[in-house]
C-alpha cells in the first residue's frame, strides 16, 4: 500500500492489484450465515429477563438452550441477583455483553432491541410486569400464578389484544405429552361423556392468608435491594429480608394461596380436558377446612371439577384426572405413562399425541411453543384467555374460602351473582406509581 503513495505507481499496476483482490473468495464464518446448525444474528430472537431466581433460573437455562434465542439483559431489584444472572448469561454466550437494570419501567422502554421478556418474579408482579412489557412492544413469557386478582387477569387479556403481543404463561404441563394425552382423551370423547375432573392443589400453606406483616429490619441501600419496587403495587410494608427469600408466601398482600400455587397449573389442565378453557365454573361449594381440599365446583353444563390434595387420584404432583362414562385417565409429574382405568385406554397413546400435534401445530415443548408463536404470531397454548379463565377459577375459589360460603359466578360478566362483598375482592387498590 505504500506504493500507492509513490509517483511511480502506474494505473496498470493499480488495476492489476484490484483485479486480484476481487478474485479472492470472501470468507465469512458459517455461524454468521446461520449454517452448521447456527442461526444468523439477524434471525435471532432477542430476550431480556425480569426477576430471576429459583424457578426462573430453570426457565432461563431452558430458553438459552434454544439456538435461535439470545438473552442480552437482566432486570432485578436485587443487586446480587442482577450480578448472578449476568454471569450466567455471559457464561452461556462467552461474552460480557449482558446489561443490568434495576428499574423495570426504564428497562422495558429503553431496550427497543428486545423482542420478548421472561418474567419470573413473585405472584404480586406477574400481571403488572407483563402489562408494562407488552405496552413497550415486548412479547411475554411469565411464570404462574399469572394474576393476583380477576381484574389483573382481565387487564392482561386486554393489553395483549390492544398491543398485538404474544403471551405465554408458565403452565408447562399443557405442553407435556402425558398431560396432553389425558386432556385429549377427555376432550375428544374417548372416555365417553366426562362428568368429573379432579385438579391437584398444593399443601404447605392454607387457603386463608395472613393479613399481618413481618417485623421491620434495617432497610438496605436502594442499589442492594430496591424495596419500594419489590413491593410494587402492594401496600407499603416494612422491610424484612425474609420476604425477598420467599417468605412472602402465605401473606394476603403477595400470594394466591395453596389453591393458586398448583391450581394455576392444574385448573388450566382440567379445564382444557373439559373443553372449558374459555370459561370458568359458575358454582363454588364452600368446604369447611383450611385448604379447599375437596371443594366441588361446577360449570354451566353441569360438569364438575373437584380440588384435591395429596395422592387420592394420582401419585405425583400437579396432577389432573378425568372420569367419564367409559373410564378414567390421570397424570401427574414423574409418570412414565398416564394411569388409566383400563390398559386399553392407553393403546392409542402415540396416536392421540400425534393427532394433537397435527391439529394444533404446537411443539410438545412449552418454551419452544412460545418462540414459535413469536415468529408466527399465532396464539400460544397458554395464551392470555387460557391464563385468565383458569386464574379466575383460582380467585373465585379463594374468595369462597375467605368468605366461608357458596359462590355463584357469572364468567362472562366476571362478577359474582348477588354478592357485593365477594365482588369487592375482584380487584385490589394498587399503590402509586405501580398501577395499571
Amino acid at each position: 500500500m505504500e506504493n500507492l503513495k509513490t509517483p511511480n505507481f502506474s494505473r496498470r499496476q493499480f488495476l492489476k492489484i484490484a483485479s486480484a483482490a476481487m478474485a479472492m473468495p470472501l470468507v465469512v464464518p458459517a455461524h454468521v450465515l446461520g449454517r452448521g446448525g447456527g442461526v444468523a444474528p439477524s434471525e435471532k430472537i432477542i430476550m431480556g429477563c425480569i426477576g430471576i431466581r429459583g424457578r426462573g433460573t430453570g426457565d432461563l437455562k431452558k430458553m438459552m438452550g434454544e439456538q435461535d434465542v439470545q438473552f442480552v439483559a437482566i432486570c432485578d431489584i436485587r443487586k446480587d441477583r442482577r450480578e448472578a444472572v449476568k454471569e450466567m448469561i455471559d457464561s452461556r454466550y462467552n461474552s460480557k455483553d449482558c446489561k443490568m437494570y434495576r428499574d423495570l419501567r426504564e428497562f422495558v422502554t429503553e431496550r427497543a432491541d428486545i423482542d420478548g421478556v421472561l418474567i419470573a418474579t413473585g405472584d404480586r408482579w406477574h400481571a403488572l410486569a407483563s402489562i408494562y412489557a407488552m405496552r413497550a412492544g415486548k412479547d411475554v413469557y411469565t411464570e404462574k400464578p399469572s394474576s393476583l386478582t380477576i381484574a389483573e387477569g382481565r387487564a392482561v387479556v386486554e393489553t395483549a389484544k390492544q398491543y398485538g403481543r404474544i403471551y405465554q404463561t408458565g403452565t408447562q404441563r399443557l405442553s407435556e405429552a402425558n398431560h396432553v394425552f389425558c386432556i385429549e382423551m377427555a376432550r375428544t370423547g374417548r372416555l365417553g361423556k366426562v362428568h368429573t375432573a379432579y385438579a391437584h392443589i398444593s399443601g404447605g400453606t392454607a387457603a386463608g392468608l395472613k393479613q399481618d406483616w413481618l417485623p421491620e429490619e434495617p432497610l438496605p441501600s436502594k442499589d442492594e435491594v430496591d424495596w419500594d419496587a419489590w413491593l410494587g403495587p402492594c401496600p407499603w410494608r416494612p422491610y424484612n429480608s425474609r420476604y425477598i427469600q420467599g417468605g412472602w408466601r402465605g401473606h394476603y398482600d403477595f400470594h394466591t394461596s395453596c389453591i393458586g400455587e398448583w391450581g394455576a397449573h392444574t385448573f388450566a389442565q382440567a379445564q382444557a380436558g373439559l373443553d372449558m378453557s374459555d370459561t370458568s365454573p359458575v358454582l363454588y361449594k364452600y368446604i369447611d377446612n383450611d385448604s379447599g381440599d375437596g371443594m366441588v365446583t361446577q360449570f354451566a353444563n353441569g360438569t364438575k371439577m373437584i380440588f384435591s390434595q395429596g395422592k387420592k387420584h394420582w401419585h405425583g404432583s400437579c396432577g389432573e384426572r378425568f372420569d367419564g362414562e367409559e373410564g378414567w385417565v390421570a397424570a401427574a409429574d414423574g409418570y412414565q405413562k398416564p394411569d388409566a382405568s383400563s390398559p386399553s385406554l392407553l393403546s392409542e397413546y402415540k396416536k392421540v399425541i400425534a393427532e394433537y400435534v397435527a391439529r394444533t401445530g404446537r411443539s410438545l415443548d412449552h418454551w419452544r411453543n412460545f418462540f414459535d408463536c413469536m415468529r408466527s404470531r399465532q396464539q400460544t397454548v397458554a395464551n392470555p384467555s387460557v391464563m385468565h379463565h383458569s386464574m379466575m377459577t383460582v380467585h373465585a375459589a379463594n374468595i369462597c374460602m375467605w368468605l366461608k360460603r357458596d359462590m355463584k359466578l357469572d364468567p362472562e360478566k366476571e362478577e359474582f351473582i348477588n354478592d357485593p362483598e365477594a365482588n369487592r375482592y375482584r380487584s385490589r387498590a394498587m399503590r402509586a406509581p405501580w398501577t395499571i
